[in-house]
C-alpha cells in the first residue's frame, strides 16, 4: 500500500530541540521519526519504526543463514539470575529493579546472558541438542544517569543478543568465525562505514573480544588506528611493551626540598624537567582495597580501562577527605618506595626505569628512585589514556585516534555462564560436558542513529535505500495534473515491488513539500513538477542532489528495477 502523506502521523519541525547536539538527535526529531517521551526514552513514529524495522530485517536475515534460531525472552526478569552471576552488584545503578506484589526482586534486562544459559540447562541434556545459536531481538533496560544524544545514548534501546553455546573451544571458534562474517554482512547491507577493533572483554569474561565501530563525531568510543598496518582496537585494549632498562647507571635516591608541589606541572616547573621524567602514584579503591596505580607524570590515568581490565571489581578514586586518616599517605606526595600497598603500573614503568616521585613526606620529593631496586611493582596493567603517536603495538608506526560509535560486539564467553549456572549434557559416553559459550550483540536502535549520523548532509537525513522508510518520495507539486501524474507514478511503483511515500497533501506549498523531502531522506525523490502535462517527472537523486527529468514510463522502469 502506498504510504500517504495525508493520512500519516508526521509533523516535520523547522528548528531542532534546544536540547539537541548530534546531528541525529536534531534530525530524527525534526524529520518526525522519533518524539521524546521522558529523559532516555523515545517513542518510535511510523517512518522511525519503519527504519527500525528495516534494520532489524537485515539482522534477522543474516542471524537466520547463520543457522541462528530467534526466540523472544522476559523483559521482565527475577534479580536471582543476575544474584548468581555477580552481574546484580556489577550493573548495580545502571540495573532499572522492581518488586512484585510478593515482595519479589525482579529486573528490567540489561542483557540475557543469565536467562539463556538457564533456558539451555532446561532444554538441552544431549551432545545431540548442540551446537546451538539463539538470538531475539528486544527492547533492553539501564538506568543511565545522563541519558544524551537522543536515541545513541537512552534507558531504554532496542537490541540484538544472540548466544552459541557449543561442546568445544574448537566450535567456539567456529560459531564465532560465522558471527562476525554476519555481522561484516550485515553492516555493509546497511550501508554503515565500519571499523572492527580489539577490545577487552572485561567483566563479560572469556578469551576474545571485538568491537565494531562507525566513526563519527557524536561516537562516546575513541578508537586508535594504524595507518602502515591493519591494526586497530578500542583505547583500552590498546598495549603497550616496555623492555627492561639498565639501573647500574642510575646513582643512589636523593631526597628533595620541593615545597608547594602537589601537582605534576609545579613540580616539572620547579625542578625544570619536563613531566615525562617525574613518576605520577594515583590512590584509588579497589573493591574497597586502597591500592596505587603508577604512571609517567606526563600521562594520565584511564580509569574506564583500568576498571576494565580489573573487572568486575569496583574501581574508586580516593577522596581528599581518605587522607585525613593516613599519615602514611601524604596527598600530592605519594611514592611508591616503602609505600607498603598493592602497587600497579603502566608498562612504561619498566624494571630499571628512574624516576622523580613523591618522598612520602610533605614538600618533599625523591630522585633517582628505580624500578626494581627502590620499589617493586605487584602488577603490570596498560592503564594509561592513549595518545595520537603513540607507537602501535604491532609495527610501531604513530597511531591515529577517531571517534566512534559502538554497534555491535563480540565475545567468546567460555564457560563463565554454565559454570554459574552448572549447565552440563551428556556427551557420546554417557559422561557430563559442560558447554562453551559466545554472546554476539547489535544495537538495532543505535545503528539507526549511527546512519543519519554518517549519512546526513545539511539538507537532512539521507538514508541507504536497504533502511529508508520508502525505496521512493513522490512529490506533486499541487496542480491538478500534477497530482493526477503523482497519483499514477505511486500507484504503478507500489504495483512493482517498489516502497512508496506520496506527499499528497493539499494546501502545502511546493517549497514546503521539497523541503520536507530533503529532511526525510528517502533515497530518490520524483517529482511531479512543470512538465506534468507531458508526462514528464523529475527525479532526483537524494544523496547526490543529481536531477534529471524523464518520460514517466521511463523513470518507472529505471526505478522499478
Amino acid at each position: 500500500m502506498v504510504l500517504r502523506m495525508s493520512r500519516l502521523l508526521l509533523k516535520t519541525l523547522r528548528d531542532a530541540p534546544a536540547d539537541a547536539e548530534t546531528t541525529s538527535h536534531k534530525l530524527l526529531v525534526r524529520a518526525g521519526y522519533v518524539r521524546r517521551t521522558s529523559a532516555g526514552v523515545w517513542s518510535w513514529l511510523p517512518l522511525g519504526k519503519r527504519v527500525l524495522d528495516n534494520v532489524a530485517r537485515v539482522v534477522r536475515e543474516e542471524m537466520d543463514a547463520i543457522g541462528g534460531q530467534e526466540m523472544q525472552l522476559p523483559m521482565l526478569l527475577p534479580r536471582e539470575a543476575y544474584e548468581a552471576t555477580g552481574r546484580a552488584a556489577e550493573y548495580g545503578d545502571l540495573l532499572f529493579q522492581l518488586k512484585d506484589r510478593k515482595g519479589t526482586d525482579y529486573v528490567l534486562g540489561p542483557t540475557h546472558e543469565e536467562v539463556f544459559t538457564q533456558l539451555v540447562k532446561d532444554q538441552c541434556t544431549s551432545y545431540k541438542d548442540l551446537p546451538l545459536i539463539l538470538y531475539q531481538i528486544q527492547t533492553k533496560y539501564r538506568d543511565e544517569a545522563r541519558p544524551r544524544s537522543g536515541v545513541l545514548r537512552g534507558r531504554e534501546f532496542q537490541m540484538k543478543d544472540a548466544y552459541s553455546f557449543d561442546l568445544t573451544d574448537e566450535g567456539l571458534d567456529e560459531a564465532y568465525r560465522l558471527h562476525r562474517a554476519a555481522y561484516v554482512r550485515i553492516f555493509e547491507r546497511l550501508g554503515l562505514d565500519y571499523r572492527i577493533v580489539s577490545a577487552i572483554s572485561g567483566a563479560m569474561g572469556g578469551s576474545a573480544s571485538e568491537e565494531f565501530l562507525a566513526p563519527a563525531a557524536a561516537g562516546e568510543d575513541t578508537f586508535a588506528d594504524c595507518p602502515a598496518c591493519d591494526y586497530a582496537a578500542n583505547t583500552e585494549a590498546v598495549t603497550f611493551t616496555a623492555a627492561p632498562a639498565d639501573a647500574a647507571g642510575h646513582g643512589p635516591v636523593e631526597e628533595l626540598d620541593t615545597p608547594d608541589t602537589p601537582t605534576i606541572e609545579a613540580l616539572a616547573a620547579l625542578l625544570r624537567v619536563p613531566a615525562s621524567a617525574t613518576l605520577k602514584n594515583l590512590l584509588v579503591r579497589i573493591d574497597g582495597e586502597i591500592t596505587a596505580v603508577g604512571v609517567p607524570g606526563d600521562r594520565e590515568v584511564d580509569l574506564g580501562k583500568l576498571a576494565e581490565h580489573l573487572a568486575p571489581a569496583t574501581v574508586e578514586l580516593v577522596t581528599a577527605e581518605y587522607f585525613a586518616g593516613r599519615p602514611d599517605l601524604v596527598r600530592g606526595y605519594v611514592g611508591p618506595q616503602g609505600l607498603g600497598i598493592r602497587y600497579l603500573a603502566d608498562p612504561r614503568i619498566a624494571a630499571g626505569t628512574a624516576w622523580i616521585t613523591g618522598a612520602n613526606k610533605s614538600g618533599r620529593h625523591a630522585a633517582n628512585v628505580v624500578c626494581g631496586r627502590d620499589f617493586d611493582v605487584d602488577q603490570y596493567l596498560d592503564v594509561v589514556t592513549v595518545e595520537a603517536g603513540d607507537p602501535c603495538p604491532r609495527c610501531g608506526t604513530g597511531l591515529t585516534l577517531d571517534r566512534a560509535i559502538e554497534i555491535g560486539h563480540i565475545f567468546q564467553l567460555g564457560r563463565l555462564y554454565t559454570d554459574a549456572f552448572q549447565v552440563d549434557v551428556l556427551d557420546r559416553d554417557g559422561k557430563p560436558v559442560r558447554p562453551t559459550m559466545g554472546c554476539y550483540g547489535i544495537g538495532v536502535s543505535r545503528a539507526v542513529a549511527a546512519l543519519a549520523e554518517q549519512t546526513a548532509d545539511e539538507r537532512g537525513l539521507c538514508w541507504p535505500r536497504e533502511i529508508a522508510p520508502a525505496e521512493v518520495h513522490v512529490v506533486a507539486a499541487g496542480k491538478a495534473a500534477q497530482s493526477e501524474l503523482a497519483e499514477e507514478a505511486a500507484t504503478r511503483l507500489e504495483a512493482a515491488g517498489v516502497r512508496v511515500l506520496l506527499d499528497d497533501r493539499a494546501g502545502v506549498s511546493p517549497g514546503v513539500k521539497f523541503t520536507d523531502a530533503e529532511l526525510l531522506g528517502v533515497p530518490t525523490i520524483l517529482i511531479a513538477g512543470r512538465r506534468a502535462a507531458e508526462s514528464v517527472v523529475e527525479l532526483k537523486d537524494r544523496r547526490t542532489g543529481t536531477r534529471e527529468e524523464l518520460p514517466l514510463a521511463e523513470a518507472l522502469e529505471r526505478l522499478a528495477r
